[in-house]
This record gives structure tokens, sequence and C-alpha cells, in this order.
């Protein structure tokens, strides 16, 4: 038919990210037949690296990752969907935001995607293990080192997961990073979070470093070897029966003080529209109905999404499919700290951590570490657009 119209998207490669967004362009093809959908994936590194902007030329359709909000709104690649879509709607999107999960898409006064997906780090343990080997789950960090001294914890390793980990323990030790122009953080907070931090990451296998969070949790469903991951992004797919050969739970984290749980670094995707669509009303009707309460609720959530929408993180259903995913874990997405969003800020979290990273492996001074570090921050905020 000369009227069919043919959108593609492009989102990122696990049951999380690509079978959500087939089942939600089905369905919507489904309720407006003149409309083909056709989704296509990324590796998870790609997702975190590669332009929008050369991607909004090739898509209708994106699934991104907040970071790119500032790069958004600067090269204007993608549509700002508060100009496209009504108040009330909004206004329930805002309302029902799962932490900073609606505000983390928003950038000089307009909203570049709409937050379909929420994540940050969180805990994740092998009941049936914990139990094996006489553990009570950890409530505090010396509890977690002792778990670690027995070779039964990991975390991910790769960069840009090591340095969202460093940013949980600035946090949690109660100052927040990137909040000046010529540092990351103070001298004080940043030695004493790298220094917490290499004291763990000399308790776990070397193996760890070369995996993001998927990695770990294939490994900690797939052998007996692992029995704890103190943050990790979580996926509630990992917990749902029949995804993997062993369940996994999931909880909130640990505490440093004994009072407050630590505060990990906010995730999640959201969907754009590419400003160059040539259907761009179809394409913004579509990004409506995947962030509706309702398809969140069902259709996204029961094809392996893990939903922006709160009133899905808080359905009975929802929970009850998931061991509790959504109800264990929102606590830590309610507190978790919203990342810079800046237009540079890709650069810093590109490069910053392999900084980290070589420090966990390798130890050094943490001074040093920093003033790299302080380097590379100080970098990003001058760059500006070719």
């Amino acid at each position: 038919m000369s009227d069919k119209i043919n959108l593609k998207g492009i989102t990122w490669n696990h049951s999380r990210g690509f079978v959500p967004m087939v089942a939600t362009a089905q369905r919507f093809s489904e309720l407006n037949p003149q409309v083909e959908i056709t989704w296509e994936k990324r590796s998870l590194q790609q997702f975190a690296d590669f332009s929008i902007q050369e991607l909004a030329q090739r898509f209708d359709l994106l699934v991104i990752d907040h970071p790119w909000a500032g790069f958004a709104a600067k090269t204007a690649s993608i549509l700002p969907l508060d100009k496209y879509l009504s108040k009330d709607y909004m206004d329930d999107q805002r309302n029902n935001t799962v932490g900073h999960s609606f505000e983390s898409y928003a950038y000089d006064g307009h909203q570049w995607a709409l937050p379909i997906d929420a994540a940050t780090p969180v805990a994740s343990s092998r009941p049936d293990l914990l139990e094996k080997y006489g553990f009570q789950r950890p409530a505090t960090f010396e509890d977690l080192l002792l778990l670690a001294d027995r070779g039964l914890v990991a975390f991910a390793g790769i960069p840009i997961d090591v340095l969202m980990n460093f940013y949980t323990f600035c946090c949690s030790l109660g100052e927040d990073p990137c909040q000046q122009e010529d540092q990351i953080i103070s001298r004080d907070t940043g030695v004493k979070a790298l220094q917490m931090y290499r004291e763990l990451a000399s308790k776990i296998h070397p193996d760890n470093f070369k995996r993001n969070p998927i990695q770990v949790y294939e490994a900690m469903t797939l052998g007996d070897d692992i029995v704890y991951c103190p943050f990790a992004y979580g996926y509630s797919n990992y917990s749902r029966a029949g995804y993997a050969g062993q369940l996994l739970h999931f909880h909130d984290m640990i505490s440093l003080n004994g009072q407050d749980n630590l505060r990990s670094t906010l995730g999640g995707t959201g969907l754009a529209v590419s400003s160059s669509s040539a259907h761009i009303e179809m394409a913004v009707k579509y990004a409506e109905f995947v962030a509706s309460a309702t398809c969140q609720q069902t259709v996204f959530f029961e094809n392996g999404g893990q939903p922006g929408h709160l009133s899905a993180w808080k359905d009975n259903e929802v929970n009850r499919r998931s061991n509790d995913f959504f109800t264990n874990t929102l606590p830590a997405l309610q507190r978790a700290f919203l990342r810079p969003r800046y237009h540079g800020h890709m650069f810093f979290q590109d490069h910053a951590g392999d900084t980290v990273r070589d420090y966990l492996m390798n130890g050094g001074d943490e001074l040093q570490v920093l003033e790299k570090m302080n380097k590379l921050y100080i970098e990003s905020r001058s760059l500006v657009l070719s």
C-alpha cells in the first residue's frame, strides 16, 4: 500500500532491551494497521558509546541513555517531546517517575525522551548458596568484606560500571560528584571512596573486571561460585521463573554508616524520536503508547521489559511475577544519584572509568588517580560542538 508508514527503531541487545520493543511494536501495528515498526539492536557498549546524532539520521525511534540528553539538546537530533504530547500526559509521566527517571531526560527546558525503563545498581544474591555456606545477607561494609574474603562476591568491573560505582561510594560517603567545575570530588571523599573500593576489589576474582552487569548475572545463575553482588544495575529478568538456570533475588544495598543504604547512580533508558523522521506524528504516538501506564504494566513488562512508570513498579501482579524485584529495589531507585548530562560529560564517562579500573586492579596513589580524573573532567566541561 502506498500509504503504509514504516518506522525503524534502534535499541540495545538484551531480552530487557529488545524483546519488549518488538512486542509493543507488534501490538501498536495491530492497533494501527497502516504502521509497521522494525527494531534493530546494538551491543550494550555501543548503546553507551555510539553518538545518537548519527543514529537519529538512520532511525525514527531511539532507545537512549540519559547522559546523552545534553548532547541531544545541543544538536537538536531528537525531538523535544513536550512540544508534541499533551500537558496531561506529560504530567502523568512526571508524577509517576521512578526516582529521577523523568527528570533525567529533561534538559534546557525540554523533555528529550520518555522514561520507558528504570534501573540503578542494587544488590543481588543466591539465597540457596547463602544458606549452603552459612552466611546471612550482608548488611554492612564489614559484612561484605567478610563474604568477599571467601571468594563469594562479584561486581561488574568494566570501566563504565567501575566509574558508576565510584560515584556510589562518593554519594554514600556524603558528597555527590561533579558538583563543581574544577574537580570531580573533594580530595578527602575521593581518597576514602577509592580506598574502600580498592579494599573490596582486591578480594574479587579478576574475571569480574571483564564483566558488565549482564555477564555478572549470567555467572551467578550458570554456576555456584558467586553468592552475592553488592551493586550492579538491576535486571528483573533474572528474578523471573524460567529465564535463567537459577533465580536471583534482588535487594536494597548495604550501609556504610549503619543508618543509610548505599546511594547508587541512576541508569535506565528513554524512548526518543528522531527529528529527521519522515513520520514524526506516528513515531510520537508510538512513544506515547509504550510509555503509558497500561502498556508498561502489561505488554512491556510481560515481554521482559523493566518499566519506567511508577505504577508498574507498585503493581501486585508485576511484583508477583518477578519475586518482588520492584518492591524490594524501589527505595534504591528513589534515592539514586542523577549523574551529569552536560554536552561534554560523555567524553569524561568514556575515559575516566579506565583510570579507576586500573587503580582497582593494580593499586596506586589515590591522589594521582583523582588528578587524572580532574584533568579529564575539566576537559569535558570545556568541550564545545564542532
